[in-house]
Parts: C-alpha cells; structure tokens; sequence
C-alpha cells in the first residue's frame, strides 16, 4: 500500500506536459481543484474526467501508474461514501433499523466520492509531470508578489517542494523499517483495524529518527554548497512562457470556467 502513494513522486519523460511552465500547471490545478467545488450535476464529472484522460494521455504516463495512487485511499472514500449516505437526510428510499438511506444521500456520497479520486488524481499529476526543482522555481514566481509585503516567497516555495518531496522518501523508509521488524516477528496484518494501529506504534520512534538523520544531512549538503535563500540568487534557467504555455492556460481557463457556469445554468445551456 506504501508504494501505491504517487504524489510527490517524479515521472520523467520528454512530453508537451512536461515541458510546461510550472507556473502554468500550478495555475491549471488550482482552477482545477476550484472547479470540482463547483460542480452540482454528474455530466460536468465526465467532462472532467475526459480533461484527465486527455492530460494522461500527452504526458505518456501508464493509467495503471496514476490510478494506483487511489488505492491507499480507498478506505477513506469508503468511509466517506457510507457517512454522506447515511447522515444526509431527504427522501428515504430503504430503512435499515435506526438509519435510513435517502435519494439525496446516494447522490451525495456519489458526489463526494467522485471529488476525492479527481482531487487526489490532479494533484498527483502536478507531481508526477515537474521537477522538484520546476516545481520550487514555479511556486517562488507566483509568491514573488508577496514579497513586498514581507512574505518569504523562496524560502515558502522551498520548504513546500521539499516537504512533497520527502513523501515518497519517508514512505520507502517506512516500507523497509515494517520489513525489518516483520522479519523479527512483528505482526502488521492481522486483526482488527484498532489491532493495526497499535501495531504501527513502534514504526513511528525510528522513523522520526531517520526523518531528523535526513532533514539534519540536508541542511549540511545544502550549507556545503554555499546555499544562502532567495536573495541574489541566479538560476542557470529563467522560466519563460512560450506559444504552448499560452495555449494550455488559455484552454484550461475557459474550459474550468464552462465547468464552474454549469452550476448556474447546466450544461444544456452552455452547449
């Protein structure tokens, strides 16, 4: 299950999404993001899923590579699906003893499902299509405004690229700190779920250990190069938006924007 979490891992390949301004990509996942709090009918899902696809497709990343990162949440979407099915109230449409399932609450759980799996997808695409180092440079340019106003932009956009970087890390340290201690006899899989957590105790003391070794090898290599923040600091390339740059933003936006107005006036009377 641990090696199932895509986000904040990296595919490379040399695709046309790939190539895109982080800051562009950033900006298409934020409206992205924005747009799925928006919808209010199942068709706009479909015209949703149809940009995913599209985005998987021109990033020539596996389906099965972008789809695993769900299965650790499965659970949570479970748990989701059953409490909006159960706590909404509307139309009953079958008793079961103190609890009642209502048409509102099918469609609820629906919605609420669907959100979380092109949540998770979107934000794993972001990831999987830029570099830790696009994704820094992307994320300081947008927040450079704010630095008229005391914000730290760098420093911010290099503490988020690390801390999404160092979720797959700390993962695979996880994953062989469980098969050292499973090879010692201890017990992750069976019982119940509270069984489970317990168990999971003792992964937390060594792992914590290793994340502070880490953290601790970081702040030294990145001392021994001469690493000083944001100020006076060059870089061996500017970002710069392009013809296709334009496009994709000039595409996403129109389309997220046809996404959010189903809301107000359906897709019939957008088409």
């Amino acid at each position: 299950m641990i090696r199932n979490i895509t986000i904040g891992q990296y595919f490379p390949a040399d695709t046309v999404i790939h190539r895109l301004d982080p800051r562009i990509k950033i900006l298409i996942v934020f409206m992205f993001i924005v747009s799925l709090f928006f919808i209010a009918s199942f068709y706009p899902y479909a015209l949703i899923l149809a940009f995913i696809v599209l985005t998987v497709k021109l990033s020539k990343i596996p389906f099965r590579y972008v789809l695993k990162g769900l299965k650790p949440l499965w659970f949570i979407i479970i748990i989701t699906f059953i409490i909006n099915v159960f706590m909404t109230k509307g139309e009953v449409i079958l008793e079961l003893g103190p609890l009642n399932i209502t048409k509102e609450g099918i469609r609820q759980a629906v919605f609420m499902a669907l959100r979380l799996i092109f949540l998770v997808i979107g934000t794993s695409l972001l990831t999987l299509t830029t570099s830790p180092i696009s994704l820094t440079d992307g994320i300081e340019k947008l927040l450079s405004p704010l630095r008229k106003v005391g914000v730290p932009a760098h420093e911010l956009a290099m503490m988020m690229t690390i801390a999404l970087r160092f979720i797959p890390t700390l993962l695979e340290e996880t994953d062989k700190i469980m098969k050292a201690q499973m090879a010692r006899g201890a017990d992750f899989e069976s019982g119940n779920i509270i069984n489970r957590a317990r168990n999971l105790v003792p992964l937390l003391v060594p792992l914590f250990i290793n994340a502070f070794r880490r953290a601790d090898e970081l702040a030294i290599a990145m001392e021994a190069r001469c690493y000083r923040g944001g100020e006076n600091r060059t870089r061996m390339n500017e970002l710069k938006l392009n013809r296709n740059d334009i496009l994709a933003i000039s595409f996403s936006t129109i389309f997220f924007l046809l996404i959010i107005l189903t809301r107000y006036i359906g897709i019939r009377g957008i088409l």
